[in-house]
């Protein structure tokens, strides 16, 4: 499964691979400069499993929820 973020750079990656190579100026700045974006939509994952959780009666740790985030979004092609 992925994100609505990494679906959109997957779209931009297959019409604009100059984009995403980072052996040229314009690659890693617009890496960098979108990289936060991933950051922000983590975070918000995170906030919502937590409220979701906590709205059940569960407590949340952190680490569970890097496992939920690692597992279900980080480097899948799904």
């Amino acid at each position: 499964m992925k994100t609505a973020i990494q679906e959109v750079f997957s779209d931009l990656e297959k019409l604009h691979p100059n984009l995403f190579n980072v052996y040229t100026t314009e690659g890693k700045e617009f890496v960098n400069h979108f990289h936060k974006y991933l950051e922000i939509e983590k975070e918000q994952i995170f906030k919502a499993l937590i409220k979701g959780h906590n709205d059940c009666g569960a407590f949340t740790m952190q680490s569970e929820c890097d496992e939920y985030y690692n597992e279900t979004y980080k480097n899948t092609d799904k």
